[in-house]
């Protein structure tokens, strides 16, 4: 009888421990991790929490010593100029909610620095593949011109040409709120997001003259 039980007995370490990835995914710690060259990838976190995220990554980072396969963390934004109540101001808008953009080498020690850092979920866009029965996750890079959109928004913001959030598109139908030309109607033929203002098209004595105006002194028609 104890020899029946005793073959029956499965030990501990067959049984992989496992537990829930930031998007509530059922993992193994027996997963295999991959190597893939230094290049920008895409995190997967949770909405709402990409600040607190990204400042958790890097205190691990830093902690583990990790700075020389991890070196540059960030939340996609871009800085948008709104005006309300007659004053402009300037926020922060962010481009990808629910992602980060990391700068990394992927090996065995930043491959679980990600698997293990809480409200990451998954690199996106990895790849599904197996090995010896493990579910291998493979990391696609984003690609050459996503970065460079990124990174020269960043610029921009940094510079402080900030992009003006305008509510108008070439061909809408607005009214005038303000100035000379007061409650006349005409077509809005040019936006430029990074000044701010628009040209309409409006008749004057029967003929067609384009106006330039500021965004905010316009209103939709209908």
């Amino acid at each position: 009888m104890a020899e029946t039980e005793k073959k029956n007995e499965k030990p501990v370490s067959d049984e992989p421990k496992k537990s829930q990835d930031a998007a509530g995914s059922e993992t193994s710690e027996q997963d295999d991790y991959v190597i893939a060259p230094r290049d920008w990838y895409i995190l997967k976190v949770q909405v709402n929490r990409e600040e607190s995220i990204k400042r958790r990554l890097q205190e691990r980072v830093n902690l583990l010593k990790l700075d020389n396969y991890v070196t540059d963390i960030r939340v996609p934004k871009e800085t948008i100029s709104v005006v309300k109540n007659g004053k402009k101001r300037e926020i922060g808008r962010l481009l990808y909610p629910g992602y980060l953009i990391v700068n990394m080498e992927v090996n065995r020690d930043t491959w679980f620095l990600i698997r293990e850092t809480n409200g990451i979920g998954d690199f996106t866009g990895a790849e599904d593949s197996s090995s010896k029965g493990s579910r291998i996750r493979r990391p696609v890079p984003m690609q050459k011109h996503e970065v460079e959109r990124i990174l020269q928004l960043e610029k921009a913001n940094n510079d402080g040409s900030a992009k003006v959030q305008i509510p108008f598109k070439v061909g809408d139908r607005v009214k005038i709120k303000e100035g000379s030309f007061d409650g006349i109607e005409g077509e809005v033929t040019k936006v430029d997001d990074v000044t701010g203002r628009v040209t309409v098209i409006i008749t004057i004595f029967g003929r067609s003259t384009p106006v330039d105006l500021e965004y905010w002194q316009v209103e939709q028609v209908g």
